[in-house]
């Protein structure tokens, strides 16, 4: 089953933690997270899966964690936020949390 086809409870809910970007098209600091996203994905590797999640397309989701502005980082560990915060974040911080609350055999 591809990710599309998943559902956001079960993209998040797997063993690999997730860290999910709450962002939107029309966002100017939406747009700034994607390079940082992508050098986080570069260090981090398979530890953490990443995924944008557009709050206009998926206001269900949005709702359901309380996402207020965009951009809004949530990390996600077996299904459960282990960590949030809104606004632009720079790589070296998300490497940082995501390094302190992952298990180390994750």
């Amino acid at each position: 089953m591809s990710d599309k086809a998943k559902t956001f409870s079960e993209l998040i809910a797997g063993d690999t933690p997730v860290l999910v970007d709450f962002f939107a098209t029309w966002c100017g600091p939406c747009q700034m997270m994607q390079p940082i996203l992508e050098d986080t994905s570069r260090q981090v590797g398979e530890k953490v899966k990443i995924i944008k999640v557009d709050v206009d397309k998926n206001p269900l989701a949005a709702s359901k964690f309380q996402v207020r502005g965009v951009p809004t980082l949530i990390l996600f560990h077996k299904g459960q936020p282990v960590w949030r915060q809104s606004g632009v974040v720079p790589a070296h911080q998300l490497v940082k949390v995501i390094e302190q609350n992952i298990p180390v055999d994750a």
